[in-house]
């Protein structure tokens, strides 16, 4: 910095030992806080000088974070409340106000401000509860800089700065944010890939069943935001504000790309100067635009870099021509959000497509020689036992190379989120119980099933999966015999579950019922034996 002083210091809090439990020392990934580097170029192209601490990745305590940000003495210290995916915002947040509070502890006066998908989602409350000065209505790039301008004032005027939430003459106030950025390529060129530590980052462990090293890897942006509307996704929150600056209506999601270009540009920049071929493009929703997907991909294949991609789709977006010029660049797995195999179900959540589709996608993914990682969800406000038998014996059918069961939650930000608050029903109380795989775990109800059966479902449905012999013996035939020892490995490593343990007390709410249940609430909890 040439003796300059730092303007602005990023933060990604230590989360991982609260979020995974045992699963993070190993098989989770470690990966690159995306935002993060994002809102370091767009800082640095306003002329701000900037740092990020990945505490995550360099694994520190928060005590040894507050050291930190005492010997750097940034303008302005940001903590960002980002994780792997939007929905993996609220569980940061537990690392996050750990962080703050050391901090706080340490230098007592020093500007902190919280930003990212949770915060942007209740800006209000995570001020009043976190011992913190400031917060990011939205997405924070232009909050981020004028903030960190302002406190170089000997008389800061916060009321100038957008979207910024502040306390002022005893009471909370806050300011309108400006329009989204539109030229992503221009004001946001990439993550800041030279202030991260690039060698610590790993991929997860499906990414390298074909046998490639882990590391190093890293993470991208093509597009930011997705134009549909599941109710239990988050993904829209930290784009709200900005929608409503520019004249959005309420009901439309803003979707933003980087040009092909300028993609293949931070491609290049991982593979030449930092060696990494495992990329995750973290895009909510990166194959659905065709002529996007597909400039992208007709560079890749000029430059013949052996990369191994994987990305997010949708059922119904997978269309003739994509898959064959995607499997050439590089993509090697695809995951698809199949949620449930009881299609009232996933009406009831605004992901409507027909069941036999499901079927045709993942057969032509994987005839273009591609690997399936199925998204499945328990406990979506219409599931009864019946309907996650259903999903469950579609994922046994499906035999996907890989699959994830989640339990439905309602993040803030979602309309389940909202939904919950106007029914009344029992929220986790920390914000460590919205992870999925985290000891006080506290999913939603649904209208026929208390949280405790619908998580004790999501965990005999894991083990149930991963030693199915069907699926072992296809796994054992595309990856080899070491990955079959891995895959066992995997269900073995224990997950605590306060709430199945009979430590956590939470009432047997269920969601209010639009229709008579009938026989659906006696049917025998237990998983049957399709596909084995």
């Amino acid at each position: 910095m040439s003796g300059r002083k730092l303007d602005l210091l990023l933060i990604n809090p230590p989360s991982r030992t609260q979020v995974y439990q045992s699963l993070g020392r190993e098989l989770a990934a470690v990966e690159n806080p995306v935002w993060a580097g994002l809102m370091a170029s767009f800082c640095r192209k306003r002329g701000l000088s900037v740092a990020i601490l990945d505490a995550e990745a360099e694994e520190l305590l928060p005590e040894e974070v507050a050291d930190r940000v005492r010997i750097a003495k940034p303008v302005l210290t940001a903590i960002v409340v980002y994780g792997h995916q939007p929905s993996a915002s609220t569980q940061v947040m537990t690392g996050a106000s750990r962080v703050a509070h050391a901090i706080r502890e340490t230098t007592p006066a020093h500007p902190l401000l919280m930003l990212g998908g949770h915060v942007a989602a209740l800006p209000e409350q995570t001020l009043r509860q976190e011992p913190i000065d400031f917060v990011a209505a939205g997405e924070g790039l232009e909050t981020l800089t004028t903030l960190a301008q302002a406190l170089q004032s000997p008389s800061p005027n916060f009321a100038a700065v957008p979207g910024l939430w502040y306390r002022t003459a005893g009471r909370i106030a806050s300011t309108p944010d400006r329009p989204l950025l539109t030229d992503l390529d221009m004001e946001m060129p990439g993550c800041a890939w030279d202030l991260l530590p690039m060698a610590r980052y790993r991929a997860h462990n499906w990414h390298c069943l074909d046998g490639r090293h882990r590391q190093p890897y890293a993470a991208i942006y093509t597009t930011l935001g997705c134009p549909y509307h599941c109710s239990f996704c988050c993904i829209q929150a930290p784009f709200r504000s900005g929608e409503h600056a520019a004249g959005m209506r309420s009901t439309s999601n803003s979707y933003r790309y980087w040009s092909p270009d300028a993609v293949v540009a931070q491609i290049d920049q991982l593979v030449t100067r930092y060696g990494v071929t495992n990329i995750k493009i973290a895009d909510e929703m990166f194959v659905l635009n065709r002529k996007h997907v597909l400039g992208i991909c007709e560079r890749l294949i000029a430059r013949r870099y052996n990369l191994n991609l994987w990305a997010y789709a949708r059922v119904d977006t997978i269309k003739d021509g994509l898959l064959e010029p995607m499997r050439e660049a590089g993509f090697t797995w695809l995951a698809l959000g199949i949620e449930s195999g009881a299609e009232q179900v996933r009406a009831g959540v605004d992901k409507a497509f027909d069941q036999q589709q499901v079927f045709e996608v993942v057969g032509r993914i994987r005839a273009a020689g591609i690997n399936v990682i199925g998204n499945y969800i328990f406990g979506l406000p219409d599931d009864d036992l019946t309907s996650m038998q259903a999903t469950f014996d579609l994922a046994t059918e499906l035999n996907c190379e890989f699959a994830n069961f989640y339990s439905a939650m309602a993040y803030p930000g979602s309309p389940l989120y909202e939904q919950a608050l106007r029914q009344g029903v029992p929220l986790p109380r920390e914000w460590s119980g919205y992870s999925q795989h985290s000891r006080d775990s506290l999913p939603l109800p649904t209208r026929y099933l208390t949280a405790r059966e619908v998580l004790q479902f999501r965990d005999e449905a894991f083990t149930r999966y991963y030693t199915n012999p069907t699926y072992l013996e296809m796994v054992r035939t595309r990856f080899g015999p070491q990955v079959v020892e891995h895959i066992k490995t995997m269900v073995g490593v224990p997950l605590r579950r306060d709430l199945l343990d009979g430590t956590m007390q939470v009432p047997s709410t269920k969601l209010p019922a639009h229709t008579d249940p009938g026989e659906k609430n006696r049917v025998p909890l237990t998983l049957s034996t399709a596909g084995n």
